[in-house]
């Protein structure tokens, strides 16, 4: 019988790259979506051609009863959730002067708290099983922060908090918990940024380069592996290095102050860093 990952906002991406990399492992796949569109069905499409089962599955993270849903879905489609990716996630950048209540909970709710549903509905399983593997998308501004993402930064930290402790809780039934924290990612998001605004943070991350959605995702193939079944509570920077960098400048004062006008007010809004920007 073939392993199962599951993986949330797993239809463009990184989540669409981390899908077919467990699928050209032979795992069946389990994806979570929101709303039916192409990226759907070309995702799904992809993933059967390598031979394997894909099983979409509709609902909203953040809404505990939908992931309940989907979670029970899953387990009556393939009867096992061998690994969980909680990869959905949102972005509402602005500076905190200027951020609505609803944007700060709306981003805190898909990401954080959306992590918690999915997990706790599928937890009960992997301790019937006393195996799993979880691996939660967090992100290098969980760690150093970054102005105009107030909430988006609180999200992803509070996901490394949650990791540690959820992996104190579930070692002993051998399950394995441990988060990625990206760095600056190529994705179709951050295809509408300039050019000269890639290039300037480029220069300033050590491997001179922004990664790839494949480099996250083969750091997650290996965490559900056995290569990594001493490896728990653990935080992984696929950065490039860049988090060295953000320890002593932050990449928006560099990109403002060399590239564009150096008014915090005028850039956040307009030209907003993509850290692990996942859209689903």
């Amino acid at each position: 019988m073939s392993k199962v990952a599951f993986i949330t906002g797993g239809t463009r991406g990184i989540g669409k790259q981390i899908a077919i990399t467990f699928a050209k492992e032979g795992y069946d796949i389990a994806v979570n979506y929101r709303t039916e569109n192409d990226d759907l069905v070309n995702t799904k499409a992809e993933i059967e051609k390598l031979n394997v089962q894909c099983f979409a599955v509709q609902g909203d993270v953040s809404d505990f009863d939908s992931t309940e849903k989907m979670v029970k879905d899953i387990i009556e489609k393939f009867g096992q959730i061998d690994v969980l990716v909680n990869n959905a996630g949102i972005t509402k950048d602005m500076l905190l002067m200027r951020m609505k209540k609803e944007d700060f909970e709306s981003v805190i709710d898909v990401n954080l708290v959306g992590t918690f549903n999915v997990t706790k509905n599928t937890i009960p399983y992997m301790m019937k099983q006393k195996s799993g593997r979880i691996i939660n998308l967090s992100s290098v501004v969980g760690i150093s922060g970054n102005a105009g993402q107030t909430n988006y930064s609180a999200s992803k930290a509070g996901i490394i908090g949650f990791t540690k402790s959820l992996a104190k809780e579930v070692g002993s039934r051998n399950i394995l918990v441990n988060a990625v924290a990206p760095g600056f990612i190529q994705t179709q998001m951050t295809d509408v940024l300039k050019d000269e605004i890639k290039e300037e943070i480029s220069k300033n991350i050590p491997l001179k380069r922004m990664g790839n959605t494949s480099d996250v995702a083969n750091v997650v193939k290996f965490l559900a592996s056995e290569d990594s079944s001493y490896i728990t509570g653990q935080v992984i920077n696929v950065d490039g290095g860049m988090l060295m960098w953000l320890k002593w400048k932050s990449v928006s004062y560099v990109v403002r102050s060399k590239v564009y006008n150096p008014h915090v007010l005028m850039y956040i809004p307009v030209y907003k860093l993509y850290f692990c920007l996942v859209i689903y």
